[in-house]
């Protein structure tokens, strides 16, 4: 089995709290469900935001998600002239036997505009998501 890397963005419309854990749920969300990720499979995840975002750690959202073992890392982006504000990535170490051409990574929202060329998600039914969000909240609770 081989670790691959599987890399994400999306954005959020400001500097709370919620924005960042629900925006960074979606985007695990997303990763997971398209790449079929299994967190034991997991090595560790890197989450960047730029600086413009303190409001909480992302990786929380992934704790909340059921990823106890998994280590975390949190950290800021540089400050580039010109760069996308509001933006929080990730990079997970993913063991798998995936090749690299089969893994998807995921841009939403404004963040699409980092990689166009990697930004192919059909559209996302963000209810049906939510809802699966809470299902894996609720059973990594118990």
């Amino acid at each position: 089995m081989t670790c691959r890397g599987v890399r994400g963005a999306t954005t959020i419309g400001k500097n709370e709290r919620e924005e960042v854990l629900s925006a960074t749920r979606q985007l695990l969300a997303l990763l997971i469900r398209c790449n079929e990720i299994d967190p034991h499979d997991v090595a560790s995840a890197i989450f960047t935001t730029t600086p413009d975002i303190d409001a909480e750690f992302p990786a929380l959202a992934a704790r909340q998600l059921g990823w106890l073992d998994v280590p975390l890392l949190c950290s800021h982006e540089m400050t580039v002239p010109g760069g996308l504000p509001l933006c929080i990535r990730v990079m997970i170490h993913w063991n798998t036997d995936k090749p690299q051409n089969e893994i998807e990574h995921v841009y939403v929202r404004d963040a699409r505009r980092l990689r166009p060329d990697l930004s192919k998600l059909p559209p996302v039914d963000w209810e049906e998501l939510e809802k699966w969000i809470s299902q894996q909240m609720e059973s990594s609770s118990e």
